[in-house]
């Protein structure tokens, strides 16, 4: 992705009796959690993939101590707050283009005025207020993160906590893509880029939490939008992962992207499985791109 330049505790307990669960840390349970964020226990797990792509590789152990994380993405509701509260302008708004795949020719294109107000444009629909934020940066998600008193997720902290609980599991819910036959998150169903049945209902964006959760209560973790998280990319990242509390490299010219998007299709991508990864530079915005954000534990209350 280089466009720019250079389920609850009941849902916990049953999917742990059928499959198996990471083991979980103690000591969190007393905690507080705001309003829209869910307490993340902690624990140790296998991170990334044995089969998958180069840069998922090796599957390796690592624990995650316990912290709270946005039950859902942020809003454009969410988003247009912040920017009237600081008059911030975005990365987007800056250069005046940004990143869109246009659906109707199936390409990437570079769209002028395309912005977190107009996605796919300024000719194009506004982004409804509850659909998840696009067009922003990782850079922007900074901000926001500083005004909301929160950060981003690490790496492995968003792919513990979008596992759920559950160990070793190809997507956040299971093995199966189709349970039931149905689509259970938002992404392209068809031969991408040519044809979307849309059987999920969305040809875009998806408002946030219209698909269920998985074990920790997260909605949208797979699918709808990509996720900024804290991490700098690199391909080789996991060789040298800490195995407690991993907050990988210390430099990079790109970050990482979790959770794949509504352009994701089993064609093509397919990172709406639940080790997959991309990155792309910090200045990047694209119609497909948001994030949702993390706090510690001992850290101050977040805005209201």
């Amino acid at each position: 992705m280089r466009l720019r330049r250079t389920m609850g505790a009941a849902a916990v307990l049953a999917a742990c009796a059928a499959a198996g669960c990471e083991r979980a840390e103690a000591g969190a349970s007393a905690t507080a959690v705001p309003v829209g964020m869910v307490l993340v226990p902690g624990g140790t797990f296998r991170m990334g993939s044995r089969g998958g792509p180069h840069d998922e590789r090796p599957a390796h152990r690592v624990t995650v101590s316990p912290f709270l994380l946005d039950a859902r993405e942020v809003t454009t509701a969410e988003f247009a707050r912040f920017v009237q509260a600081t008059r911030y302008v975005t990365d987007a708004e800056q250069w005046g283009w940004s990143g869109v795949f246009d659906v109707g020719s199936g390409r990437w294109q570079q769209v002028q005025g395309a912005t977190w107000r107009h996605p796919e444009g300024p000719h194009a629909a506004a982004a409804a207020p509850d659909e998840p934020v696009t067009q922003v940066s990782w850079t922007d998600a900074q901000a926001y993160a500083r005004w909301a008193g929160k950060r981003l997720p690490t790496e492995a902290e968003w792919e513990f906590a979008a596992r759920g609980g559950l160990a070793g599991r190809e997507y956040a819910w299971g093995d199966d893509l189709r349970p039931g036959g149905k689509p259970v998150a938002n992404w392209w169903q068809g031969r991408f880029p040519d044809d979307n049945t849309v059987e999920d209902g969305y040809l875009l964006r998806a408002p946030v939490g219209r698909f269920a959760p998985t074990g920790y209560g997260l909605y949208d973790v797979a699918g709808n939008v990509w996720e900024w998280v804290a991490d700098w990319y690199a391909a080789d990242a996991y060789a040298s992962h800490a195995r407690r509390d991993p907050a990988g490299p210390a430099t990079g010219s790109e970050k990482v992207l979790r959770g794949g998007s509504w352009a994701c299709a089993e064609n093509f991508c397919s990172n709406y499985r639940v080790a997959g990864r991309s990155h792309a530079t910090p200045d990047t915005g694209l119609n497909n791109t948001g994030f949702r954000l993390a706090r510690d534990l001992a850290a101050g209350p977040p805005r209201p």
